[in-house]
């Protein structure tokens, strides 16, 4: 047997590619950035065709500096940014239009007007989404309505729709698949997630025609293989989820109750739930984990849109720091924020607020504050959003958390993370390998193809690198919550509608 996976972990702002051995441990990572396109405020896109460049470019990359060949990759496992739309044409292969980004917030008032019609509920039920921009259904009707002559040529079966997974496996197999997993088709609104099927009323209120759409296929199993001539060798296509779902399934939260808060450009935080499909009573989703064996399994999410790319925007934005590494240090120069406090709503707020027209804010200034404490303030308001998303999560599974796995980029900041334990009052645990994401796609590839024997074998390969204990008093925390939710409330319903 071969004796490594290629995880390819595509990203809102990067592609990466990760050689993971039979240990779980990551062998080579090569990773590139690649543009972000504003268009208007509000607008987030990126080329597609970019994208594939530099996956293509990472994963090639990986496999060489590993000193490997192709022939020595067992499977490929997928992981990617999730409800960003593409829309391309069959024959050629060509995006009809940049893709839209989950961030993307140019079909509000769409969904503003699905809502006046009433048709929130029975997205809800059906889909476990609430009726938002951030999800892919309404990006697709936009293209459909705004690219010349897209509609009818979609009705003709000449164009295919994708999440970012399809548009990979796509050009990963020459064409010869267009495919999503259960994972990912939950973030459409246009996905039963209780019947398993792509739901033809949905379809038909969304103007979107079936023919668009993948087939959907499970997070664990063998899809096809690599097209002759693309890595030297043919390489199985075993494994894919939407990037939350597999850093959940990385993080071994295999037990309902089990929770992990993944901070990257923005920060996620899911609870599986075994077999039942939660309603949330406090505006979080209900999604898909991954279906594995047959079976479903489903979790509770909280987003956060804007986190990492918050440090981003201090970085490239206002040039408060040089590069993202500095901000711990900076922050970490003052004892507190000094009052200060950003909400940042650059894109609106996700759960629990939903508030497409809420915007940045940054507010208790004085001529005390200085960029440290607008730092500090940034990293603060990581947690503090993470904070709202465990209280709405504890309250509808009516209980607590005993812990909080962290990773992504943000869980390697330790000021953030101290803080994040104290806001939230329980101990926040940080494993030796914060790659989780891409870990995840390689486990479910792995066990399509017998690399891995089964689930437990994972379970007993996750370590603990740190427990971050909360140091802060009930009242502080309290009272610190209450000033944030306080600021937050300045920053809703801001933009103009329409």
């Amino acid at each position: 047997m071969s004796r490594y996976i290629l995880a390819l972990d595509q990203g809102t702002t990067s592609s990466r590619a990760m050689i993971v051995d039979e240990a779980g441990n990551i062998v080579r990572m090569a990773q590139k950035e690649f543009r972000q396109i504003f268009p208007q405020g509000g607008w987030v896109e990126h080329d597609a065709r970019e994208i594939w460049s530099t996956q293509m470019g990472m994963a090639q990359e990986a496999i060489t500096a590993a000193g490997l060949r192709a022939a020595d990759i067992a499977a490929i496992g997928i992981t990617n940014q999730r409800e960003t739309t593409v829309i391309w044409d069959r024959a050629t292969g060509q995006p009809i239009h940049n893709a839209i980004v989950w961030q993307d917030r140019r079909t509000a008032a769409l969904c503003d007007e699905l809502i006046r019609a009433g048709h929130e509920l029975l997205f809800e039920q059906k889909t476990g989404l609430r009726l938002d921009a951030y999800f892919s259904g309404t990006k697709i009707r936009w293209l459909l309505d705004h690219v010349p002559g897209a509609r009818d040529r979609a009705l003709r079966g000449e164009l295919a729709f994708g999440t970012i997974d399809s548009w990979l496996v796509w050009n990963l197999t020459g064409g010869a698949l267009h495919i999503t997993d259960a994972s990912n088709a939950s973030r459409t609104l246009l996905f039963n997630i209780h019947t398993g099927a792509w739901d033809d009323e949905l379809l038909e209120l969304l103007s979107i025609p079936p023919q668009l759409l993948p087939q959907v296929r499970g997070n664990s199993e063998v899809y096809g293989e690599t097209a002759v001539g693309l890595f030297g060798a043919r390489i199985l296509i075993a494994g894919m989820a939407g990037d939350q779902q597999a850093a959940t399934f990385g993080q071994a939260c295999l037990d309902s109750g089990m929770a992990k808060n993944t901070c990257g450009t923005g920060c996620f935080m899911l609870m599986n739930t075994g077999k039942e499909a939660m309603t949330s009573r406090h505006k979080l989703l209900t999604t898909i984990a991954w279906q594995h064996g047959g079976q479903r399994t489903y979790a509770l999410e909280g987003s956060v849109f804007v986190a990492g790319a918050l440090v981003q925007w201090l970085r490239d934005g206002v040039g408060i720091i040089r590069s993202s590494g500095e901000i711990e240090a900076l922050a970490a120069s003052v004892p507190d924020s000094g009052g200060v406090h950003l909400v940042p709503a650059f894109v609106g707020l996700g759960a629990p607020h939903w508030d497409a027209y809420a915007r940045g804010t940054l507010i208790g200034l004085t001529r005390g504050s200085t960029k440290a404490h607008i730092a500090r303030a940034a990293l603060e308001a990581i947690a503090f959003q993470s904070a709202e998303l465990l209280e709405a999560m504890t309250s509808d599974a009516d209980g607590g958390l005993t812990e909080l796995r962290v990773d992504g980029g943000a869980s390697h900041n330790n000021l953030l993370m101290q803080f994040q334990a104290d806001i939230l009052g329980v101990p926040v645990v940080r494993p030796k390998i914060t790659e989780t994401t891409a870990l995840g796609a390689a486990y479910l590839a792995g066990l399509a193809v017998g690399y891995w024997r089964s689930v437990e074998d994972l379970r007993r390969q996750w370590q603990v690198d740190r427990v971050f204990e909360p140091a802060m008093s009930a009242d502080r925390r309290a009272a610190r919550m209450m000033r944030w939710k306080k600021a937050v409330s300045r920053s809703l319903d801001w933009e103009e509608e329409g």
